[in-house]
Order: C-alpha cells, then sequence, then structure tokens
C-alpha cells in the first residue's frame, strides 16, 4: 500500500470518561487544540483538518443504557465514522484527535466500510471491562475503559451493533493489545483473548523485538490493514503524568515513536487515533510538546509524501 497524505480529524470528546470529581469534566477534550497549538498541524502538514464539533457531556445516567453518555457517544460514533470513512475514500491517512478511549469505535467503524480491519490497541489497561467482568448495575460504565470489549462486540447493543456492519467491529483474533500493565486483574479476570504484548514483556523483549512480532502476527493473519488506537498511558507516567490513568512500566517516547513508525511503514496501518493526553492535568502545557513530537517523528514519511506532493 502506498503511502497516504495526512488527514487531521480533531474530536474534542471526553464521553467515555468518569467525572474526575463531583460536577466536574474531565479535560480531554481540550487535547486537539493542545496539541494543534503545540504545532502538529506544521509538523504533518495534513492536506485538510476536519473538525468535528464538541459533544455535551451528562453526570447523570441517560435513558435505556448503563453506559456513561451512551446515547450521545453513539450519535458522535456515527459522526467520526462517517469522517474517517470520508478520509480513507479520499485516499488520506485519517489521524484522529482525541478525545477519550471511546473514540475508538468511530475509528473502526469508519475503517470498516472499507472491509476488514483488524486492530492493533496501544493502551496501559486492557479496556476489556464488559458486563460479564463488571456489574453494570451498581455503577455506570465508563466507555473509556470498555473500548477493546466493544469494539470486539461485547457490551450493550447501542455501542457495539452498527449500521453496514452489526458487530463486532473487529474479530478477537484480529486484535493485537500491547502495553496493558494490568495483568488480567479482577474476579472473572479482565483478560481479553486477544494477543497480548504487556507492558512487562515489552520490558525483557525491547521494542524492535515488539514490532517484528506484531508485524509477523499481522501476516499470519493475512491483516492488509489494520487501525492504530494509541492511549498515551501507554507511555510510563515518568514521561507522561497528565493522562487519565498514569502508571508504569511503559514506554518512553522514544520507544513509542520508534514503535509507531515501525508499524506503519508496513503500509498496513491504514490510521491511527490519539487519546486520553489531558491538558487539564498540565496547566503549563509541557507535555504537548513531547507528544507532538513523538507523532511527528512517528509519521514523518507521510510528511513527507505530503510536502512533495
Amino acid at each position: 500500500m502506498a503511502a497516504a497524505t495526512v488527514e487531521l480529524i480533531t474530536a474534542p470528546w471526553n464521553l467515555g470518561l468518569r467525572p474526575p470529581a463531583p460536577g466536574r469534566e474531565p479535560g480531554t477534550w481540550r487535547t486537539p487544540r493542545a496539541l494543534l497549538s503545540a504545532g502538529l498541524g506544521e509538523r504533518l502538514r495534513p492536506a485538510r483538518v476536519v473538525e468535528l464539533d464538541r459533544p455535551p457531556y451528562e453526570f447523570d445516567a441517560q435513558p435505556a443504557t448503563r453506559i456513561r453518555n451512551g446515547v450521545t457517544l453513539r450519535e458522535h460514533t456515527l459522526l467520526l465514522g462517517e469522517a474517517v470513512h470520508a478520509a480513507l475514500a479520499a485516499s488520506r491517512f485519517p489521524v484522529v484527535l482525541g478525545g477519550d478511549c471511546s473514540i475508538l469505535l468511530g475509528c473502526l467503524l469508519g475503517a470498516r466500510r472499507h472491509g476488514r480491519c483488524g486492530l492493533v490497541h496501544l493502551d496501559g489497561h486492557s479496556d476489556f471491562r464488559h458486563p460479564g467482568n463488571h456489574d453494570a448495575g451498581a455503577l455506570l460504565g465508563s466507555a473509556a475503559g470498555m473500548d477493546l470489549a466493544l469494539a470486539t462486540g461485547r457490551g450493550e447493543l447501542l455501542l457495539t451493533h452498527w449500521p453496514e456492519i452489526g458487530r463486532p467491529l473487529v474479530a478477537d483474533e484480529d486484535v493485537v493489545q500491547i502495553g496493558d500493565r494490568e495483568e488480567g486483574e479482577g474476579n472473572p479476570p479482565a483478560t481479553p483473548p486477544v494477543t497480548r504484548f504487556t507492558a512487562r514483556e515489552i520490558q525483557r523483549i525491547g521494542v524492535a523485538e515488539l514490532g517484528e512480532r506484531v508485524v509477523r502476527r499481522l501476516e499470519e493473519r493475512g491483516l492488509d490493514r489494520v487501525w492504530l488506537h494509541l492511549d498515551l498511558d501507554v507511555l510510563d507516567e515518568r514521561v507522561l503524568p497528565a493522562v487519565d490513568s498514569p502508571g508504569r512500566p511503559g514506554l518512553d517516547f522514544p520507544q513509542l515513536s520508534e514503535l509507531v513508525s515501525t508499524l506503519t511503514a508496513t503500509g498496513r496501518v491504514a490510521g491511527l487515533d490519539v487519546a486520553i493526553y489531558d491538558p487539564e492535568l498540565d496547566p503549563d502545557g509541557v507535555y504537548a510538546a513531547p507528544v507532538v513530537d513523538c507523532l511527528a517523528h512517528a509519521l514523518t514519511p507521510l510528511a513527507t509524501v505530503e510536502a512533495h506532493a
């Protein structure tokens, strides 16, 4: 697959996160503006920038769903899916700036309209909460902690069954999960039945070997197209604490850039999304620049294509 020019799509939402304090919204909706202000547009030289509206956040349960903001999430997932579909139809490489991890659903929805699409899920957590391991009656579910479960068809039909696609958005066998530091915690354990490379395993084998193993898995599955989900809490909290759920161990910025570059260089990555950086947890704005540097270095070949187009 030939390299494509970048299209930036902003998804400024926080719908999938619980309130950090009573009456206070999570700040991830501010991420697209923060990264663009730090120079991401100039570095990636996109052919187009599509700015989606910020959806309203509700603190109380919505009718007929036990997922926080579930009804609003479905509406905006459909809108994001249309934007990703349009970018791919124009032979562009969509880079979706979130927002929280629930943006993954819209990204996969748009990608699936072009045929089979696998998923490489970089995340410090499994994001695999679903009715089989979570008491939805006791507590509202937050889609940012459920995105992998929802994408693989587990959970309410509201966020698992989609027009033209049905369910699931991606088969378990077509998912590679990278960076989980939870090690299957919970009762029953919330370990997804997908190919996994945990944070501690990555420490042991190194990023170069990790990249080779991931590419080998994609080849084994015959996956010519995958979506790359990048939850920035896959980074170690020592290099990026300004995320919803920081932790360690994790990658550093050069390792993350190397891994993303390795994967995109295969030509198999159809697009990627970036989630969970919270500018409100970074009041001095010190972390936006290294995030931009990391993405720009990883996607340099795409930016170069645009520069010479």
